[in-house]
């Protein structure tokens, strides 16, 4: 058997692609989310140097960074926004390498959860691409549900979730609930082995 089927998974805010990401591992897929790595990175030591060297203490008080301050931090600044991902994307980057280095030669389909996939142009990476979407309406209320607010600034660095469609080789439609969610996923595993067998 050759390498596993390498695929990208995106969505817009709140419209599902982290439930989309544990069905494929419950389905028997390999997984990784780029966001979890993020935040794993930003748990380190070396990060959190990097960080206080250019903030100052005051996001890492008592020797952990403080999440909702660097956020604070980089969503005002476009330069410390690029600064922050000058630094930390190259490390994701690197675990992500590693991760598929170490997995089981027998993985058919291995899929990475990248939020600014085709922003950050990384679809030449993959073998295929996922984009979940949901009405807006419903990601509002998933939104509000996990006291995500204002949906739309946060959604502002991203394409909409039209061109993330367009974009993608496979678009997955999560109106609905949880089962059916896992339903269309497992019908899109069965798509993507069929692919590689031919």
């Amino acid at each position: 058997m050759g390498a596993p089927s390498l695929i990208g998974l995106t969505g817009g805010i709140a419209a599902g692609k982290s439930e989309a990401l544990r069905a494929f591992e419950r389905l028997g897929a390999e997984t990784i989310s780029t966001d979890a790595v993020t935040q794993a990175l930003l748990g380190t030591e070396e990060v959190r140097f990097l960080l206080v060297d250019r903030w100052g203490d005051e996001v890492a008080p008592g020797g952990e960074v403080d999440r909702a301050k660097v956020a604070e931090i980089v969503f005002a600044d476009p330069v410390e926004l690029a600064w922050l991902e000058s630094e930390l994307h190259p490390r994701v980057g690197g675990r992500m390498a590693q991760w598929r280095q170490e997995l089981d030669p027998a993985t058919a389909i291995a899929v990475v959860e990248v939020p600014l996939l085709f922003e950050t142009r990384m679809e030449g990476l993959f073998d295929a691409t996922v984009t979940v979407i949901a009405p807006d309406e419903v990601r509002q209320r998933r939104a509000a549900d996990r006291e995500i607010t204002a949906l739309e600034g946060r959604s502002g660095r991203q394409l909409s979730q039209e061109e993330k469609a367009e974009r993608a080789t496979h678009v997955v439609v999560n109106d609905a609930g949880l089962d059916e969610l896992e339903a269309k996923i497992s019908e899109l595993m069965e798509t993507l082995d069929a692919r590689e067998a031919t």
